[in-house]
């Protein structure tokens, strides 16, 4: 197979694994609380448990980074993480898969990449609600396990990350890091580069000449052997460097602009993660959804998410990364806003309460996209690229800990909208007074890769600063 098909099958698998990560949230969440009523459980055990799905993913996705970096593979840390994906505890694998597409893209068309990539795990949110409209049929026992509406979920991911398993297995390649020899001749002149130089029985030296053997006979016939010079010994092979070599984890993100963006990574998830936690309740207690209206819900949601990464993709082609985070924000702001007026204490009768939470969550979910996508591309241009999977499973880490708060905030506080929304519009408030002072440096840096040296590092401050 040649390096454009392989490379063509790894970019389809990464987007499978994001497909599927939105399926089994789309196939889960609108049905968690109704399984926790059956239990007799309190509303903030609703938060216990969306918090408890992320603690993997914040604990592994560092980890997995750096095994990633410092073994340049990624396809054994997907099979891997997809083992306990399985069984419901593995969410780290991507780290390693942004930090492989942060160095095999350039920085001009990263953002569109990861449009693309977080796209997918959107339409998996869009047609994961269609498998509940069957799995919420499911009334059987396999089994010591009773199968019914709310265990039917669990059973579906666990045999879809099964075979996807085997997808990664023949379909992922570790192939060549851009600036390490992308392969681009391989697909098309790659057979002429397997050649060798010259023929076995050509002796060194005497490549592109005539090979005289009369004077190689007479040579010999005056009593004088010929000079036979040694072969060329194999060029050295290159030793893998270690990327984290003089590598400083506060000079790298304590930086202001690192700074700036894993908190928009944390704030951004926190509230997301809150007003997931928060709109089943609110929906059961205001309009009497149940698990289908839900999943309607979440479909409709998905198909606005969608069409707003797609509109980021062409928008990001236009405008700079920072340009997008603050259309975002400010989408986020307004959001807030109108949730913190029209829901804490909604009024009027069931049609216009419908209307006003429509616009919110409508709000709510067209600036996702914005603020997801600047924020990740501008943190793998400002971060070093030799150690991107670990930096990337740092921001997914401090993301993580964003969706196990956000949960547990919002789980106790279903009762008390306007403490929760409050808390949610002051730490947006924040993130937008940081972002308006560190405008000027959201942007790609010159130098990404970690100096050699302190005096190097000094150098580079002081062209910063000039």
């Amino acid at each position: 197979m040649d390096y454009r098909r392989k490379r063509k099958c790894t970019f389809f698998t990464i987007g499978l694994i994001f497909l599927l990560s939105g399926i089994e949230y789309a196939v889960i969440l609108p049905t968690i609380w109704m399984y926790l009523q059956t239990l007799g459980a309190a509303p903030y055990f609703l938060g216990l448990g969306l918090s408890a799905f992320s603690l993997s993913g914040l604990l592994c996705s560092p980890l997995f980074g750096f095994w990633s970096d410092r073994m340049r593979t990624t396809k054994n840390v997907i099979l891997f993480s997809n083992v306990f994906e399985i069984i419901g505890i593995g969410t780290g694998a991507g780290s390693c898969i942004f930090g492989f597409l942060t160095r095999s893209t350039a920085s001009e068309d990263r953002a569109t990449v990861f449009a693309v990539v977080m796209a997918c795990r959107q339409v998996g949110l869009l047609i994961g609600p269609a498998f509940n409209i069957f799995l919420r049929l499911c009334d059987f026992q396999l089994g010591p396990f009773v199968v019914n509406k709310f265990t039917s979920p669990g059973l579906f991911m666990s045999v879809l990350w099964l075979l996807l398993q085997l997808v990664v297995l023949f379909l992922y390649w570790d192939l060549p890091l851009r600036g390490e020899g992308d392969g681009e001749g391989e697909g098309e002149g790659g057979e002429d580069e397997e050649k060798p130089l010259m023929s076995p029985k050509e002796t060194p030296g005497t490549y592109g000449t005539i090979c005289s053997s009369q004077s190689e006979s007479s040579a010999v016939s005056n009593g004088n052997l010929p000079h036979l010079s040694p072969p060329p010994s194999p060029p050295p092979q290159p030793t893998p460097v270690n990327p984290f070599k003089n590598f400083s984890s506060a000079r790298e993100y304590l930086r202001e602009e690192v700074v700036v963006l894993l908190t928009a990574q944390f704030i951004v998830l926190f509230n997301q993660t809150a007003l997931e936690t928060m709109v089943t309740p609110v929906t059961q207690q205001l309009f009497g959804f149940g698990e289908l209206e839900n999943s309607v819900m979440y479909c409709v949601c998905g198909v606005e998410v969608v069409a707003g990464f797609l509109l980021v993709r062409w928008l990001s082609l236009r405008v700079p990364e920072r340009g997008l985070l603050a259309a975002g924000l400010l989408i986020c702001n307004l959001a807030c806003v109108w949730c913190l007026v029209f829901l804490a204490r909604p009024q009027g009768g069931y049609s216009w309460q419908l209307a006003e939470f429509i616009i919110g969550v409508f709000l709510q979910v067209l600036g996702l996209p914005f603020v997801a996508v600047a924020q990740v591309s501008l943190f793998s241009k400002v971060t070093a690229e030799k150690t991107q999977g670990f930096s990337q499973g740092v921001r997914r880490s401090v993301g993580g800990l964003g969706t196990i708060l956000g949960p547990l905030w919002a789980g106790g506080l279903t009762d008390n909208l306007y403490i929760m929304l409050g808390v949610m519009m002051g730490l947006l408030v924040l993130l937008s007074v940081m972002m308006f002072f560190s405008y000027d440096r959201l942007v790609e840096q010159r130098v990404v890769e970690q100096a050699d040296s302190p005096e190097e590092e000094e150098e580079e401050e002081e062209e910063r600063e000039s």
